[in-house]
């Protein structure tokens, strides 16, 4: 049976279907620069760059602004009451990022502020900073890091910090000994969730926290029994934690 073309008098061959199909293929598009761009700059270590350039900028500004001044000179005249508070805690927050020490903040709270404004003003900073630096670590860092977790004592604390982060970041706020801005990183690495970890932050960081505003808030009377309590408060935990962790070596070494 003749087909087609071959009928019509023609001398042109029916195309094979198997090139015929290879032909109707599309052929993929180049990758244009603006894909390769974004590739590489979401991907982790860049990511991780960012994080550590927006960390020296924020110890930078901390470094040439000196909040610890307000120890000495007071907060500005313009605010007072709630709304200073409400300022001071926010500030509270990022100069936490900032990697400025709580100690210092707590008792500028209370000098500035008083036992309970202070209080309260100082916690919503520590809930504000440790949730930044939180989601900072866990967006921009946690990809990059997680390889890197090849160490024993790494290991172990990761482990614990994804297995029971409640319990090991409201121990670790409790009892000092762990820098408030390294146990953010660590917690944003691990797999620990975020509303576990800003609970246990809030919690665990009462105590502590509230000893160095009252202490702040009596500094003016050294021989009161309210800061000599809240000087005890504030050793007694750091005594406690330097046995656990004592105690707990041997635990660490072995795994």
């Amino acid at each position: 049976m003749l087909d087609a073309t071959t009928r019509s008098g023609g001398t042109a061959t029916a195309t094979p279907p198997a090139i015929a199909t290879e032909l109707a293929l599309p052929v993929p598009a180049p990758v244009g620069l603006t894909a390769r761009c974004t590739r590489v700059l979401l991907s982790p270590w860049s990511r991780l760059s960012l994080l550590l350039a927006l960390l020296a900028g924020a110890a930078s500004t901390v470094l040439l602004f000196e909040p610890q001044r307000l120890l000495s000179d007071g907060w500005p005249p313009q605010l007072g009451g709630v709304a200073a508070a409400v300022v001071f805690g926010v500030a509270y927050g990022l100069c936490t990022v900032a990697f400025v020490p709580r100690p210092l903040l707590n008792l500028a709270a209370g000098a500035l502020f008083g036992s309970q404004l202070g209080l309260a003003s100082a916690l919503a900073g520590t809930v504000l900073g440790a949730g930044i630096a939180f989601g900072l670590g866990r967006v921009l860092g946690q990809d990059a890091l997680r390889p890197l977790l090849r160490g024993r004592w790494l290991k172990a604390a990761d482990g614990q910090l994804s297995r029971h982060g409640f319990r090991s970041m409201l121990a670790a706020r409790l009892f000092p000994g762990v820098p408030f801005w390294a146990a953010n990183y660590c917690a944003a690495v691990s797999r620990m969730g975020y509303v576990p970890f800003l609970v246990a932050t809030a919690l665990g960081s009462i105590p502590n926290t509230a000893a160095y505003v009252v202490a702040g808030a009596r500094a003016s009377a050294p021989t009161s029994p309210a800061f000599l309590i809240a000087m005890a408060a504030i050793a007694l935990p750091g005594l406690a934690g330097a046995v656990v962790a004592w105690r707990k070596r041997h635990h660490l070494r072995g795994r």
